[in-house]
């Protein structure tokens, strides 16, 4: 992996983002909860997209390894941040009810990052 710094960094911005984003929409939780569910991915899809293209525009190599560990540093700083919230913070909310609700959205960030990685291992820039 490049710069932990930059891993650290995007992986914290590819939570606060879609936090941000779950916040301001928020009310849509309760008044339409299936577009709400329907959002979030979407926006936590193009947060990593886009900070994938830019970890990987200034990697030398690219390769399904780094992308996939890119990807899970990347999950444990979501789910890390997440917990904190959800299980300890104002939401308290038990573990099983977070992976149902929550966690398991974020299995998409290693698969856009190992996406990434491949790609670029295989057909170059």
């Amino acid at each position: 992996m490049r710069t932990y710094s930059r891993v650290i960094l995007f992986g914290f911005l590819t939570w606060l983002i879609p936090f941000a984003v779950s916040v301001l929409i928020y009310s849509l939780h309760t008044t339409e909860r299936p577009l709400f569910e329907s959002i979030m991915p979407v926006v936590i899809t193009a947060c990593v997209v886009y900070f994938s293209l830019i970890y990987f525009r200034q990697a030398a190599l690219g390769s399904l390894r780094e992308g996939l560990e890119l990807g899970l540093a990347w999950l444990l700083i979501n789910l890390f941040l997440d917990l904190l919230l959800f299980m300890q913070g104002p939401m308290k909310m038990s573990f099983a009810d977070y992976v149902k609700d929550i966690g398991l959205t974020y299995l998409i960030i290693p698969l856009i990052t190992a996406g990434f990685g491949y790609l670029l291992d295989r057909h170059g820039r």
